[in-house]
């Protein structure tokens, strides 16, 4: 049988990582998928550049719209990130009747549902595996390894660049700007870092996620999203004494309606995780997801969420799954969001004020008697029970103090309610610290 064949649009790490791996294991892939995968047609501005990678038999484009339609491609490789032009690319190259891989997570969440439907008219494949969490093969687990699953919730640290920044900042006790241009001198970061440090990135996979997981359309804009520049080394100093440290998770959970609203929960932020729990020892640059099915119980994915050919493995392990499928009768696929197309919810992304959580909270207080029974009568008169709290003894002369409180799930509009209490006391000196708690037993 003939090879089928791949235009890449995008040659930069991603993009040269997939050739090597394509050429490197060749008769592998071919076993596994029945056929050669061949890359026919490459596009990058730097002709040059391009040659150095991919030699002197594949053709080296510099507009990208040639190799979307071309006759000789059978499956569009999209690698080059962003926006624009990639929508307009894939939109195309499935207009021309051609397949899309792509590992592109925010053109998916801002625009997935577009062009999952244009695939679903032309009865084409778009595959993304490479879109979230690197290599690790959390797509392929959420759409077909747990499919007799009721999934109830998905939490993962999907960004390697803050989970870096938070290792080294608990690790070695240094803060935020410091490890930032650390991460920056080590690559681990951008030049301008804001898309992973404002928590982007991590919103654009775990909407993803959220879809698949629960069956609803893709809907970023709903994401309520926190980064962690704001984050403090004493708080992570704190969380750590407590039993704790501090991750940046993207979460995705059901809500059945027993405290509150019925809806889904779709939030990043900095969290506070048991440290006995396999995600809170995750460090540096790795990614892991944890998964709870109501059959399975719950599962983790681990392993390396960027680089060259992790990300590869995962853009060639859709090209093998796209060739395999290629000539099958599109309803016999799995769908792009593992429902039915006919078949997704309508189920409400919850506003945050209605999500259910706990908390960790710090207060810069006067150091004198009847502080703590004031700031623990205004949560009881919030409904809002205590799980522990740790005060720090003032050094001589000190007139202030760090008190921490650790409280029990309540809703999160409630808990704004008490914290604008709490904070008009003349005896709280400071703007109050409040990071979320999640147990993920």
């Amino acid at each position: 049988m003939k090879p089928i064949r791949v235009g890449l649009i995008g040659l930069g790490t991603v993009g040269a990582g997939t050739f090597r791996v394509l050429q490197r294991n060749q008769d592998e892939i071919c076993r596994r998928a029945g056929r050669g995968i061949e890359v026919v047609a490459v596009c990058r501005r730097d002709a040059a550049a391009a040659r150095a990678v991919v030699g002197a038999g594949v053709r080296v484009e510099s507009d990208a719209m040639a190799i979307a339609t071309a006759p000789d491609v059978d499956i569009v490789c999209e690698l080059m990130g962003g926006i624009e032009p990639a929508r307009s690319l894939v939109l195309a190259a499935l207009a021309s009747g051609k397949h899309v891989v792509t590992a592109n997570k925010a053109l998916l969440a801002l625009h997935g549902s577009e062009i999952f439907a244009a695939a679903r008219e032309a009865g084409l494949m778009v595959a993304f595996e490479a879109a979230v969490a690197g290599g690790v093969p959390i797509i392929k687990a959420l759409r077909e390894g747990l499919t007799a699953n009721r999934i109830e919730w998905v939490a993962g640290i999907i960004n390697g660049t803050t989970n870096f920044i938070l290792s080294e900042m608990r690790g070695k006790g240094l803060d935020f700007a410091t490890v930032l241009a650390q991460a920056q001198a080590l690559g681990y970061a951008e030049a301008d870092p804001s898309t992973d440090i404002d928590g982007i990135d991590a919103a654009h996979k775990a909407t993803i996620l959220c879809s698949i997981a629960f069956g609803v359309p893709v809907q970023f804009e709903r994401a309520h999203v926190e980064g962690i520049a704001a984050l403090q080394a004493a708080d992570i100093r704190y969380a750590e004494q407590l039993g704790y440290r501090i991750k940046l998770l993207g979460i995705a959970k059901r809500r059945s309606g027993a405290n509150g609203a019925v809806g889904i929960e779709l939030r990043v932020h900095p969290t506070l995780v048991p440290k006995d729990r396999l995600i809170a020892n995750v460090e540096g640059a790795m990614n892991a997801v944890m998964v709870h099915g109501d059959a399975v119980g719950t599962t983790l994915y681990h392993g390396r969420g960027a680089g060259a050919e992790p990300t590869a493995s995962a853009v060639v392990a859709d090209l093998v799954d796209v060739t395999r499928l290629h000539t099958a009768d599109p309803d016999h696929r799995v769908p792009h969001l593992a429902f039915q197309p006919g078949s997704l919810a309508t189920t409400p992304i919850l506003a945050i004020d209605a999500v259910v959580t706990a908390f960790y909270l710090r207060l810069e207080v006067a150091d004198q008697p009847g502080v703590l029974a004031r700031i623990t009568t205004i949560l009881a008169e919030h409904e809002i029970s205590i799980d522990a709290v740790l005060q720090r003894e003032s050094a001589e002369g000190e007139k202030h103090t760090d008190l921490i409180i650790l409280t029990h799930d309540t809703v999160e509009g409630r808990m704004r309610a008490a914290l604008a209490q709490m904070q008009a006391l003349p005896t709280v000196l400071a703007p109050i610290v409040k990071l979320r708690k999640e147990e993920l037993g």
